[in-house]
């Protein structure tokens, strides 16, 4: 039953992304918004909902001793499972869309957009992780940078708003629910209405936030009965299913041909990952984020998370391009942290 649930969650996550994907650039495209905020915005927190919620309902409302650390230990595994095993399903993703392409893996994307997420990213998660190092006396103190980062978030959405925009409708296909805009119309029956764009939208959102709870839950109870370690299921089981629908969109949008789409949709949940869920952690669980000798396993999976986005993002800032290859070393990462944390559980470390 757990293995059928698991198939039923994983095809209602495809079944929203599909979905999603296409109604956000419709969105996108209506609003006469930029490819940046499209993926990097729209997308990207869009998507991040799943494992946005984990973090959020287990500080604000969850009750018992552990519920803020399972609440600070998703809002940590949300950047590090974004740039070590979503750069690395992407890149896998391009080498094989690239045997169509003829500039191979060299991904068509803007590398201006990227290299502006990556310094808000770097910024403001260095921002949150110093906040862990901070004395739990005055709890002001990580109040103000709680308030800093929410204008990081601010301005970094407010430059990509304010880009201008470079979608037409002769780049997206038509929408998946067009079928329910075409009655009575007189304009243009290729563009769709922004209320049955909303409608999609809103639909593909719920699909994917249903199929991930019941993946997770069934991921959970699968591991119960295979008696898999509670640590291993929240600190790297877990978190594989709450990133689905950012993995997911990734590779569809690959498939497509719109690469600034995909790494934006990563690198933009990146941003928002490391900024607004660490608000709600510094302003209600301020004792709980700070870096003690039983947490360093937990904050191990930042520094790795700096480290991976550093030598995939560095040179592609310097070369202007970035090459499908560049991003399977999230995968060595993530097998890295994997094996620390089996050395930890099992008490060798």
């Amino acid at each position: 039953m757990d293995l059928l649930v698991l198939l039923v969650a994983f095809l209602t996550i495809l079944a929203g992304a599909e979905l999603f994907t296409n109604g956000i650039e419709w969105f996108g495209r209506k609003l006469q918004l930029a490819e940046g905020a499209v993926g990097s915005v729209l997308a990207a927190v869009g998507t991040a909902l799943p494992e946005t919620m984990i973090p959020i309902i287990a500080i604000l409302f969850a009750t018992g001793d552990h519920a803020s650390a399972i609440g600070i230990g998703a809002i940590l595994g949300a950047p590090f499972m974004l740039s070590t095993l979503a750069m690395f399903v992407t890149g896998v993703a391009v080498l094989i869309a690239g045997r169509k392409r003829a500039t191979a893996d060299s991904m068509l994307v803007d590398t201006r957009v990227l290299a502006h997420d990556m310094r808000y990213f770097a910024i403001a998660y260095a921002l949150a992780i110093g906040a862990a190092f901070l004395p739990l006396e005055p709890v002001w103190l990580k109040w103000i940078v709680a308030a800093v980062l929410i204008g990081i978030y601010a301005w970094y959405v407010k430059g990509h708003f304010e880009a201008d925009p470079d979608v037409d409708a002769e780049d997206l296909a038509p929408l998946r629910m067009h079928r329910l805009d075409v009655a009575g119309r007189r304009e243009d029956p290729a563009i769709p209405r922004l209320r049955v764009v909303n409608l999609q939208v809103a639909v593909a959102l719920g699909l994917i936030v249903l199929g991930a709870i019941f993946f997770v839950d069934a991921v959970q109870h699968l591991a119960v009965t295979l008696g898999v370690d509670q640590a291993l299921l929240a600190l790297v089981i877990a978190p594989i299913a709450t990133e689905l629908p950012e993995k997911f969109n990734s590779v569809i949008w690959v498939r497509g041909g719109k690469d600034t789409l995909a790494m934006g949709n990563i690198t933009g949940a990146m941003v928002f990952q490391s900024t607004i869920p660490t608000v709600v952690a510094l302003v209600f669980a301020s004792t709980a984020w700070r870096a003690t000798e039983g947490s360093y396993t937990a904050f191990a999976s930042a520094g790795i998370a700096f480290a991976a986005s550093a030598i995939i993002f560095i040179p592609m800032a310097r070369s202007g391009r970035l090459r499908g290859r560049n991003l399977l070393v999230g995968g060595l990462f993530y097998l890295a942290y994997l094996a620390l944390v089996v050395l930890v559980i099992g008490g060798v470390v």
